[in-house]
């Protein structure tokens, strides 16, 4: 196999992702325990591409990888590896370099990389800080899980509100504590309460003389520390927010959140409603294992064979029809599909419009309007091309006419059924994405079969 330079992994990853060649190079390396050649393949790497290399490869091939390469793992690829394989890759870290990896972290990092950790290996962690750094952890941890307290960070830029720009750059420069990366310089009275907060372009641009009040943005809010975290990316994103201060239940400052968090936050929302729509669980991941998988699964897939038996019984009252018209048979499953998929249609829209607070109480009934008409129109266009179906492969103007009325009832229904469902059982404060898809599956299954074998067994025996 030919040798590539540092230069030519660096082309090669200019589209950006692991490329499969190079992982396949990666894992040589590995098998052949070449430390050097590994330095070389993955040096040019970002460290969410090494998390995303660990996540694609085997559990023994990710097990000799870090065993021959452990210094690789620093502190920004533990913060991006996915919690399925996090506890397995510091289980085969060497603790004196997990330790210099976690201290490379701000605490919101801490708190995110250790919460779905087993309390021991939150211990050797939590070991591994500053006696500072460690209360901080602690502290953040205290609070409800997915609140704004677990979101934020502790390392806070503040400055008296009546200080001026030269007197808060003179600060900043003499300071060695700051974070890595900060947004804004957050203003604060006397008892530490914020009032208000300066970006650094506008620091970095105004004259020395100028009072930092002066230059506070609009956009300033503050969150609590016991907010959901659901909320709180939310108004991240509703009123473009670049960081934010976090309050104790006296107002006071405690810590900020950042944008790349509270995208965060969207981000892993949004995958969970997709994973719970598909009925696979909200933290199924391709590095799970088989017997984690089959547990994920199985409860979704046990209610799908209920539902699916309901269906059944319904077919069943009308055997004797299906007996005396066989073509029935071949027409029942094109009514039931195309109200699954109409339904699946309308629900992911309900569902990701509910998620984002677009679908309210004050615009639920214009939106139950326009899905009903929507279905309307889409089921009186597809019932004429199937009354042809039925006329003309089965000779038939009478069966075409059935499956032409069943397929309006159907679509309408299915239409309906998809923002009816997630609205009621939001209403009741019931995860909209988590059983939605089933209702509304059996609701078009049901209503698609008794429609289209009751308007038969009417209009045709």
């Amino acid at each position: 196999m030919a040798e590539n330079t540092v230069e030519d992994i660096e082309r090669e990853e200019e589209d950006y992702g692991l490329d499969a060649a190079l992982v396949g190079q990666i894992l040589d390396a590995v098998e052949a325990r070449d430390t050097a050649r590994l330095e070389i393949l993955t040096d040019p790497l970002h460290a969410a591409d090494i998390a995303d290399l660990l996540e694609q490869i085997g559990p023994a091939e990710r097990r000799d990888l870090l065993r021959l390469w452990p210094r690789g793992i620093d502190g920004e690829v533990l913060s991006e590896i996915d919690e399925s394989i996090r506890e397995e890759v510091i289980e085969y870290l060497p603790r004196e370099m997990l330790a210099e990896a976690v201290r490379e972290l701000d605490s919101d990092d801490v708190v995110d990389l250790i919460e779905d950790l087993e309390l021991a290996q939150q211990q050797i962690i939590l070991g591994a800080l500053d006696k500072s750094d460690r209360a901080a952890v602690e502290q953040s941890m205290a609070y409800p899980e997915y609140s704004a307290g677990r979101l934020m960070q502790r390392e806070v830029v503040t400055a008296p509100e009546h200080w001026t720009v030269g007197e808060t750059i003179d600060f900043l420069r003499a300071e060695e504590w700051l974070p890595d990366q900060f947004y804004h310089v957050v203003l604060v009275d006397p008892r530490q309460h914020p009032v208000g907060y300066v970006t650094l372009g506008k620091l970095l641009s105004s004259r020395r003389d100028v009072a930092l009040r002066g230059l506070a943005e609009d956009s300033f809010r503050t969150f609590s520390v016991f907010q959901e975290e659901g909320e709180v990316a939310y108004a991240f994103n509703q009123y473009h927010l670049i960081s934010a201060p976090v309050v104790d239940e006296d107002n006071r400052l405690v810590g900020v959140i950042t944008i790349d968090d509270a995208m965060n936050v969207l981000d892993e929302e949004h995958e969970e409603d997709v994973l719970r729509l598909a009925g696979v669980g909200e933290e199924s991941s391709i590095s799970d294992g088989v017997i984690e998988t089959v547990k994920q699964r199985t409860p979704w897939l046990l209610v799908n064979l209920l539902t699916a038996n309901l269906a059944a019984l319904v077919i069943s009252q009308f055997s004797g029809t299906i007996e005396a018209i066989v073509a029935l048979a071949a027409l029942m499953p094109i009514v039931a599909s195309m109200g699954g998929n109409a339904g699946t249609q309308s629900l992911a829209v309900a569902v990701r419009a509910l998620a984002t607070k677009n679908l309210t109480s004050s615009n639920a009934g214009r939106v139950v309007r326009r899905e009903a008409m929507v279905g309307a129109i889409n089921g009186v266009l597809f019932a004429v091309i199937m009354a042809g179906v039925g006329y003309f492969f089965f000779g038939s103007l009478l069966l075409g006419a059935v499956i032409g009325m069943s397929m309006v009832i159907n679509l309408i229904v299915a239409a309906l059924a998809g923002v009816l469902v997630p609205l009621a059982l939001d209403r009741y404060d019931l995860d909209p994405a988590l059983a939605s898809g089933t209702f509304v599956t059996t609701m078009t299954d049901v209503v698609g079969f008794f429609s289209f074998l009751g308007l038969a067994t009417v209009i045709l025996l």
